[in-house]
């Protein structure tokens, strides 16, 4: 079937929205993501260092295409015997102090996909009743609370009508309960355009995009090579029409294939040349478990 047509209303509201985050503070921040191994503590520890501008809630790795969504949150607690609604707490306690807590919506390991339009729409309509200012969905996954988006991690390199549920998803700001802002964040591969997400990243629809620096040597950082590969890449993606772009890396060796940076490294070399873009947001880690282990970001939050 044919996908629906969005008024030009609603598409100038939100271009606009995501606009004027572009043209917003130049101070960058950090994203983490958050949920993949139960020793990395809780999401509510983790704000609370004041570390991070953004956590994203990794993963509801499970829908579309007719299936049930399913949301794996590792050793935190088990979605599925509604064993995870504590987490609403926290997800409050870092909104109130200033931390967008964001679900994240595919991953490296996981079925996922959408077939059609109509898939899109029903995906849609499913993540914002059972976390965002929807409310007919009872129990939610993560109680009550309301996050403030959703991150696409999709990495099935199916690029089929992603793009719609950016749409419809967006379409939902300022609606429901709390009439809030829809983020749209996305973490594409660094070869350009994304194999996955090239499209719907076309839209101008997406906030903010931590472009995923790492397990991909072509356009990645390495201490032999410099930094012209990443910079060729960075300059790139900067083009693309969204709010802001952020570095994406590995806090720690272990936590990729390639691409770890050495924290002086990224300071001396990295930062200088990303920061030169109207457009640089910070960077992103994954993940917060590697951070513990690494304490990156203490040493690189200041230049940041």
């Amino acid at each position: 079937m044919a996908c629906q047509r969005f008024s030009p209303l609603v598409l100038l509201t939100v271009l606009s929205l995501a606009g004027g985050l572009a043209a917003g503070a130049r101070a960058g921040g950090i994203a983490i993501y958050w949920g993949q191994n139960g020793n990395e503590g809780t999401l509510a520890q983790a704000c609370a260092t004041g570390k991070y501008r953004f956590v994203n809630v990794a993963f509801l790795y499970t829908f579309g295409k007719g299936q049930t969504p399913l949301l794996n949150l590792a050793g935190h607690c088990d979605p599925g015997s509604g064993g995870c609604t504590f987490v609403g707490a926290d997800v409050r306690s870092c909104q109130r102090l200033g931390v967008k807590v964001m679900l994240s919506i595919g991953g490296g390991v996981g079925s996922y996909g959408l077939s059609s339009c109509a898939d899109a729409k029903l995906v849609a309509k499913y993540l914002w009743e059972n976390y965002l200012g929807g409310t007919s969905a009872s129990p939610r996954p993560l109680g009550d609370a309301v996050l403030d988006g959703v991150d696409f991690d999709i990495e099935s390199g199916n690029s089929a009508h992603w793009d719609t549920l950016a749409r419809y998803l967006k379409a939902y700001s300022r609606r429901g309960r709390e009439r809030r802002e829809v983020y749209l964040a996305a973490a594409p591969q660094c070869p350009f355009p994304d194999a996955s997400l090239g499209e719907a990243l076309k839209t101008g629809l997406f906030d903010y995009v931590w472009v995923q620096f790492y397990n991909n040597p072509p356009c990645q950082y390495t201490a032999g090579g410099g930094v012209g590969n990443l910079a060729t890449a960075w300059e790139q993606w900067t083009r693309i029409p969204a709010g802001q772009i952020f570095l994406g890396l590995p806090a720690a060796p272990e936590a990729a294939g390639s691409g770890f940076v050495e924290a002086s490294d990224l300071v001396s070399q990295v930062l200088p040349v990303v920061k030169k873009s109207s457009k640089y947001g910070g960077i992103m880690l994954w993940s917060r478990f590697y951070d513990l282990q690494t304490g990156y970001t203490d040493k690189v939050k200041s230049s940041v």
